[in-house]
């Protein structure tokens, strides 16, 4: 194995990851779905309605619990379930929200690619992400 497939099985071992049903059903209780792909890819790829586009680069100031440039609507103990293209890096991003005391975040097994091959709700994307 490669070192970054080395750090990605551990990032992976802290983390409770879902599947896309599974982050449906989540999601309709009240999870928080964010998606830090680059709005190219959503642009080009869709997005999943009511998930929060927080590009990969803001993702801890604005997801900080305690942070003062984090965005409304969470607690540090609100589920939050971050969402890639297909899972790689989404994995890092969940696993440094959980050191930043989100202790129920997670990220999407297979990303945006396997919830939109699940069958499960898309739309044309293309959102500004928060800054």
């Amino acid at each position: 194995m490669s070192a970054v497939d080395d750090q990605l099985a551990a990032a992976r071992a802290e983390l409770s990851r879902v599947d896309p049903p599974t982050a449906d059903r989540l999601r309709a209780e009240g999870a928080l779905l964010v998606d830090i792909r680059p709005i190219a890819n959503r642009s080009a790829e869709g997005e999943i309605p009511g998930a929060l586009p927080i590009e990969r680069i803001h993702l801890e100031w604005r997801l900080d619990p305690q942070g003062d440039h984090r965005v409304e609507g969470f607690t540090a103990d609100t589920t939050v379930i971050v969402l890639c293209n297909e899972g790689y890096a989404s994995s890092f991003a969940a696993r440094d929200l959980k050191r930043l005391g989100l202790s129920q975040a997670t990220d999407l097994i297979g990303g945006y690619r396997a919830w939109k091959t699940a069958g499960l709700p898309v739309q044309e994307g293309g959102t500004p992400a928060i800054p």
